[in-house]
Order: C-alpha cells, then structure tokens, then sequence
C-alpha cells in the first residue's frame, strides 16, 4: 500500500539559507561531468563548447574581486560570463552542471524562473548581498518571453558581476521564433543591452526539439482505476494525491520559490480530473511546479485531459509558448513513467 499525502494540505516555509540550500543541478544532473558529455562528432560546435566551458571554469576562484576593486568600483578586465546558445536536446544543462561540478564554492545552480522567484521570495536587495560573496552563479534556461523578468535578471548579474562572481547561463529560443531557432549575439545585446559585454557568446549546433515534435501523452487513467494504480505502481511510496481544481487553487498561496519544498519527500502523484487551464498566471505557476517534479524524477498518475490538452491553443502559440511546450513535454514523460516504467 502506498502513503497518501496532499499537496494541497502543505505550505513549507522556508529560511533564506534553505532557499539557498536549493541552488544546485536537479538529481538528473547530480553527477555529470565534462568526460561524461558525448558530443556529436557531426556537430564540431560541441567539442567546442566542452572546450569553451574548461577553460573559462579555470578562471573561477583565481579572483572573485578584490577589496579595493568593490571599493572603488572598478571592473575586472576579463568577461565575467559565458552564455550557451543553442537549442532544446544538445546537452547545455549537462555542460552548464558540469561546469558547476567542477567549480570551487560557494556557488549557485537555477533556472531563470527560480532567480526569479528568488527575488520575489527576498527582494532584489537581498538577492544581490546574498550571492555576491558567490564565486559562480549558473542561470539554465534563460528566458526572453517576459521584457520585465528579462530586466530583473540582467541588472541582477550585471550587479553580481561588479562584485567579481562569474556568471554561466544558457538559453533557448521560442518554438518557431527567431528564424533557424537559434538565439543570435545581435538578439542577445538588444534584449540585455548593458549586460552584453559582459558575456562570451557560444553557440552549441545539434537537432531542435522543434523539428521531433511533441511526444505523444499516454491516455489518461479513468478516475475509478487511480487507487488502485496507485497502490501497484507506489506500494511503499508516499503518493500526493490531490484533486487537479483544488491543487490549482492552493498554488496561488504557495510562493513558486518554495514549490521544491512543497513536493519534498513525496515519490509519486496522482491527479483526479485534470483538466486545461485557461488562466496564464494559473499555468505559469504550474510550470514552476512542473519543471520541480520533473528535477525530482516524480512519476505521475492522472485522469482527466491529457497533457498535450492541458493548455489551451491560444498559451501554445503565445509569448509563453516555450515554457508551454517545456512543461507537456516533462509532464508526458513522467506520466509515461507512472504509467509504464518508461524512464523519463
């Protein structure tokens, strides 16, 4: 028999030092290394890269500013940061982490959207004095769907690189947006503007998600056969199980910078009566949920809609398409895994 839990009945608080604490690769990237990357002989771009990333991880740590330079205000001469460009599938998660292995500390590893939140959760401040004492900080999935986080996010590294802490972030484009689908440096400098200079641009060739497509979502489980599911697929485990209305509606009283919290120790989910969210501010707070699920490797059961209906057409060619097509794609993988023990 598995443990039920709701996640609907949790709201973690969380100290700065453990929201800190939270800043580091998901367990699917827990031990990867710069060896353990398998570039594609067909693409030079990412032996490149592999390259670019050794090289630049052997600056940090040699100085993270001095005294005097966070006195006076004066820059290093060197570019604080490197900035991975390239599409979805070519392993610049892999390589962002590697670097992030490799580094010294203390150090810092989240997505944009968890920076984000970190600002929300601490205020920008905040932020700033806690991770300017860092040697490195990693931003995976850079994003330019939202000109106001965009603006957030380059004052907050231009800040971080003024007190000396280097800088790595990735990035991939809108599905069908910005021609081959590739975030060009000319794109780069006119969204972060001031920012620019401080990176090296380095672009990772390889096969787009875009031209695979969506895989397609397992038929969902009728609400009738759920407990029974549950209990042959997570006999053992502690199981989340809430209704998909209400767990909507509990979300909206949880900051996304404790959603890692929210689902702690949980080993499985199961969702009553999914159903397609027509609210954006509902579905940009389940991505957050989403993508947490996804770094914990949390099989999924549910009824309802399936995945690939769980956003409306108007989301899926929207200015939030990428994060859109992000989440179905994690979510159908976890569901397959819940369903049937295919790794996600």
């Amino acid at each position: 028999m598995a443990t039920v839990a709701h996640l609907t009945t949790r709201t973690p608080r969380v100290s700065v030092e453990e929201l800190l604490k939270g800043f580091h690769p998901s367990p699917r990237f827990g031990e990867v290394s710069f060896d353990s990357y398998r570039p594609d002989p067909a693409q030079p771009s990412q032996a490149a890269a592999v390259r670019a990333l050794q090289s630049f991880g052997s600056t940090i740590g040699a100085s993270n500013g001095s005294f005097l330079s966070r006195i006076f205000g004066s820059k290093p001469t060197s570019r604080a940061g490197i900035y991975l460009d390239g599409g979805f599938g070519v392993g610049k998660t892999h390589l962002l982490a590697s670097l992030w292995h490799a580094a010294p500390g203390p150090k810092a590893f989240g997505t944009f959207v968890e920076y984000t939140n970190l600002v929300g959760a601490l205020s920008f401040r905040k932020t700033v004095d806690a991770l300017s004492s860092y040697r490195l900080v990693c931003i995976d999935e850079f994003e330019l769907d939202d000109p106001g986080d965009t603006v957030l996010m380059s004052r907050l590294m231009r800040e971080l690189a003024d007190a000396g802490v280097k800088l790595a972030a990735t990035s991939n484009t809108l599905p069908g947006a910005l021609g081959e689908g590739r975030f060009a440096a000319v794109d780069f400098q006119r969204e972060i503007q001031v920012l620019a200079d401080q990176f090296d641009v380095v672009r990772i060739d390889g096969e787009d998600y875009r031209h695979r497509g969506l895989p397609a979502a397992p038929q969902p489980i009728p609400t009738h056969e759920l407990d029974s599911r549950m209990n042959a697929e997570f006999d053992g485990g502690v199981v989340a199980v809430d209704d998909f209305a209400d767990l909507m509606k509990h979300l909206a009283g949880v900051h996304p910078s404790r959603y890692r919290q929210l689902i702690d120790g949980i080993d499985g989910v199961v969702w009553k009566d999914v159903h397609t969210i027509e609210s954006q501010a509902v579905a940009l707070r389940f991505v957050v949920l989403a993508d947490r699920l996804y770094d914990k490797d949390v099989p999924i059961l549910a009824s309802g809609v399936p995945f690939d209906e769980l956003f409306t057409p108007d989301m899926m060619g929207g200015g939030y398409m990428k994060k859109y097509f992000r989440a179905v794609s994690r979510l159908t993988a976890l569901a397959r895994e819940g369903q049937t023990h295919e790794p996600s």
